[in-house]
């Protein structure tokens, strides 16, 4: 599966950011569509529209600790290596987009203020390069997941 166009699909069905790259996730997590709508559904917007780290990021590493985090809280290297995995793809975004942050991803579009997010209108489409990130967001999760597993 091409995990960026089916982000892209999904977002473009109403999912929002988070969801879209999280719930594009779903046939490596092993979750279903609806949990994974439900875990991610606060990040969209930058946590709920407050602009603050883009819900693209959110939902990738969210899908990253799933796919590759730790779980043992005794366990500094591993706590380390995962770390260093979360840095390495906002390196990737940023290298891409210049930051993680959504107000300044969208620093020079026209947004609502508030918690009611704005329709998905053709507009709303094109002002945004929300789409585009859906995409990126997961191409460079897919990249990270496929080179670490060849190199194991």
């Amino acid at each position: 599966m091409d995990h960026a166009e089916e982000a892209r699909r999904l977002f473009l069905d109403g999912y929002n950011c988070a969801q879209a790259v999280f719930c594009a996730f779903c046939d490596w997590t092993g979750l279903d569509i609806d949990a994974a709508a439900r875990m991610s559904s606060s990040f969209g917007g930058g946590m709920g529209r407050l602009r603050e780290v883009c819900g693209t990021v959110s939902g990738a590493l969210l899908a990253l600790g799933i796919l590759q985090g730790y779980a043992d809280p005794h366990d500094p290297e591993a706590k380390a290596a995962h770390y260093q995995r979360v840095q390495e793809f906002a390196r990737r975004f940023r290298e891409k987009n210049g930051t993680i942050v959504c107000r300044e991803l969208l620093k020079d579009v026209p947004t609502t203020p508030g918690g009611i997010p704005e329709p998905r209108t053709p507009e709303y489409y094109q002002r945004r390069p929300c789409l585009r990130l859906v995409g990126e967001a997961s191409a460079i999760l897919e990249a990270m997941i496929e080179d670490k597993e060849e190199k194991s």
